[in-house]
């Protein structure tokens, strides 16, 4: 037996905040992607194929799942943005970018594409906890691919908050909008709890418990 939908009339349409959010998301999420490159002093391809596959890596997959036209490949809008942000780390100088600069970017992108990949699923009238799921993918799996391409420990293998953040700003956007919360209002609100936990995390090291056997 399926779980009856609960937001049919709810289901956000994309407007112009979860339109920005999604740009946002792209672009920081590619700018991540191609500060992995650096940090491998490699080629400006490699730049902009880390920042691509980084930038639109998780919304792909979530269009797939969902069943809707792939994002970046119906308008060339997202895949622009990854290039411009590889470019625009290949000629900048290495000492603007700090250490953190790429958790602080995958913070904000990450924050934003959970948000809006559960908005995505919500209008294409997947059911609400299924949505917020999606918006899980949305925000992770780009970054678990640009750690596996730069030979980096996984993020999933972390113990640090990242998917947790992703969880909280997804499954909140969810929560407000069934609650009848407008959906621009409803997106900064999650987009903004989510990036301030992972920022607390970042910031403090905030980590989960590991699995303790006996």
């Amino acid at each position: 037996m399926s779980l009856p939908l609960t937001l049919p009339p709810l289901a956000p349409q994309i407007g112009p905040v979860l339109e920005t959010l999604s740009i946002v998301g792209t672009a920081l999420f590619a700018a991540s992607g191609a500060l992995a490159a650096a940090r491998l002093h490699q080629t400006l391809v490699t730049f902009a194929f880390f920042a691509l596959v980084t930038g639109v890596g998780g919304g792909t997959l979530r269009d797939l799942l969902i069943g809707a036209p792939v994002f970046w490949v119906a308008d060339p809008l997202p895949a622009i943005a990854c290039v411009a942000a590889a470019l625009l780390v290949w000629m900048t100088p290495r000492h603007w970018w700090s250490d953190r600069a790429l958790d602080w970017l995958d913070a904000v992108g990450l924050a934003a594409f959970a948000v809006f990949g559960a908005a995505k699923a919500l209008s294409f009238g997947i059911h609400p906890f299924v949505a917020g799921i999606m918006g899980v993918v949305t925000g992770c799996m780009g970054g678990i691919i640009r750690d596996l391409l730069a030979g980096e420990p996984s993020i999933l293998l972390r113990p640090e908050i990242y998917v947790t953040a992703a969880a909280l700003a997804s499954g909140l956007f969810v929560t407000l909008a069934a609650l009848g919360v407008p959906v621009p209002v409803a997106s900064v609100i999650a987009a903004l709890a989510g990036f301030a936990l992972r920022a607390v995390a970042i910031a403090k090291g905030l980590a989960l418990p590991g699995y303790r056997r006996g």
